[in-house]
């Protein structure tokens, strides 16, 4: 297929909107910068959060990501926008309250990438639909205005309706009820946009090295720009560790002690082919083996399943899932369906590992607490911990009120709650493309100037060149994997595909910048790797 150059034909205005993520420009501002008032080192959830809540107080302020952004736990989550259903059976009132209040706001502000959807709950004997229908009832009701939907007691005829693969042996009934839910790394790309659509300067591959200090107190910082390895050294009031599972090895490195502020657990998920029936109802297994939930949620046309809580010692960019997770996630979906999966069913399997905050107690992961912790530094290193997805906004706003009151800047109020996240729309089409919002637009515009950017980079997927040539243009996809992984999510859905799909994609990105042969077959080299990681363990 010929890789042609594509033109449009855009207003300024649209010019404007398009061009900030646009990763010369970026590092061309920093160049001419040099001196912030607030420097956030990490590129998932929080650090994106804490950079759009800073930019738009207005406060000139920079993130830097040694990866892609949300490479490691934000791209890995259960896709879940929720209170937590389990932290209310642990008492966690508060969290669950707030994590509530967080998620309809969320899909108020970014509904091109988050939406409700329903769970039904399984009870296998009569009291459990009661028991569960209570708790579920005191979780609608802590949502209060925003409210997703009313929670439902279901006769077994109709469990069975909304999901007919459930298994019939001594089912009673069960309980509907409705939680949110997202694609985690497109709204980690739509962070960074609205960050920079505030004036924040962001940027992947970019890794802090050194701190900069006086009297001991961080006044800079050093960054290695990892595409040519250029050093660049920055002014900063203050700088906040939003690094996720790597927070202690950078605040090691600010402080030079080894304090311990993490305990990681390590979660998978697998990918299946659909087998419930069309539409979007979800199942949650309210008990396993070890007291966790368990979650089958269909999500971009299969089914994902998960999660584990598995206590890890070593921390890696590239967690493996182990073979005995991978077992206990089929066992428990098996016992609850008739579906019967098994090793050969799996379409993808990926490990997370989350960053917990320490508490010294134990080591069973699935008790401590999702709360976030906040700390200053002896150095003003603002130590940001804990956490989860669903809570990123308001743990952003708590971090930066910290991180502004520390560097003695004047303070200005948090204007994030009602603030619609880039690419917000509402309007649907019932098209791929609607995950991109406003961005569709040009998306579309890429694919009528030339027909062959309509084309499928795989053709059992709908994805196209001209949202991989996007991607690599207006939202810094420098690899494939941040193509396949993090852009599209081909990677997650469909290891084997993703593999087939590579070549193409490393082309189209070495067609925009006019990168090697030796660099396309690197690219395709390092992605089969990262592939076989996410196809599981075969028996």
């Amino acid at each position: 297929m010929p890789l042609t150059t594509y033109h449009l034909h855009l207003t300024s205005y649209t010019k404007h909107l398009i061009a900030n993520m646009n990763r010369q420009e970026q590092l061309d501002k920093l160049q001419q910068e040099k001196q912030f008032d607030i420097v956030i080192i990490g590129g998932g959830a929080t650090g994106l959060g804490c950079a759009v809540d800073a930019a738009s107080r207005g406060y000139k302020t920079l993130l830097l990501e040694r990866d892609d952004f949300s490479k490691g736990t934000s791209s890995r989550s259960t896709k879940l926008v929720h209170g937590g259903v389990r932290y209310l059976a642990q008492g966690n009132i508060h969290l669950v309250r707030e994590a509530l209040a967080e998620r309809g706001r969320l899909l108020r502000n970014a509904p091109h990438v988050c939406h409700s959807l329903g769970f039904v709950v399984p009870a296998y004997a009569w009291w459990q639909k009661w028991y569960y229908g209570f708790g579920l009832w005191l979780y609608e009701g802590l949502s209060g205005r925003l409210s997703l939907g009313k929670t439902r007691l279901l006769s077994k005829k109709h469990a069975l309706q909304y999901l007919p693969g459930l298994s019939k042996r001594k089912l009673s009934g069960a309980v509907l009820y409705y939680d949110g839910q997202f694609d985690d790394s497109r709204l980690a790309v739509n962070l960074a946009q609205t960050a920079t659509d505030y004036g924040a300067v962001v940027l992947n591959y970019f890794e802090v090295t050194r701190f900069v200090k006086q009297e001991n107190k961080i006044c800079g910082l050093v960054a290695t720009n990892r595409t040519d390895g250029s050093e660049t050294e920055i002014k900063a009031r203050v700088v906040v560790n939003a690094t996720g599972v790597f927070a202690d090895a950078l605040l090691q490195l600010a402080e030079g002690h080894s304090e311990q502020t993490i305990a990681p657990s390590q979660g998978i998920h697998l990918v299946v082919d659909k087998h419930t029936p069309d539409g979007q109802t979800a199942m949650m297994i309210p008990k396993t083996d070890d007291g966790r939930v368990l979650f089958a949620i269909p999500w971009h046309g299969k089914l994902l399943l998960g999660t584990t809580d598995t206590p890890v010692a070593s921390i890696s960019s590239n967690p493996v899932p182990l073979k005995e997770e991978i077992d206990y996630i089929i066992r428990h979906y098996n016992r609850y369906t008739r579906a019967n999966i098994s090793y050969g069913d799996v379409k993808s399997v990926f490990a997370g590992l989350r960053p917990l905050a320490f508490t010294g107690k134990g080591n069973n992961t699935a008790e401590l607490p999702r709360d976030h912790v906040i700390k200053v530094m002896p150095s003003g290193l603002v130590h940001v911990t804990g956490g989860k997805w669903t809570t990123y906004r308001s743990m952003a706003e708590k971090t930066i009120d910290l991180a502004v009151q520390g560097a003695g800047l004047p303070y200005r109020s948090a204007v994030t709650k009602d603030m619609k996240i880039h690419g917000w729309s509402s309007e649907t089409t019932g098209s791929h493309l609607d995950i991109y919002g406003s961005d569709a637009v040009f998306i579309r515009e890429i694919m009528a100037s030339d027909s062959s950017m309509a084309e499928k980079i795989h053709p059992l997927y709908p994805y196209t060149v001209a949202e991989v040539r996007w991607f690599a243009e207006h939202e810094m996809a420098l690899t494939v994997e941040d193509v396949l992984a993090r852009r599209l999510r081909l990677l997650f859905l469909d290891a084997g595909a993703a593999i087939e799909a590579a070549p193409l994609v490393a082309r189209i990105i070495a067609s925009c910048h006019a990168y090697s042969t030796g660099w396309v077959k690197e690219q395709v080299a390092a992605f089969e790797e990262v592939g076989k990681g996410f196809g599981g363990v075969k028996s």
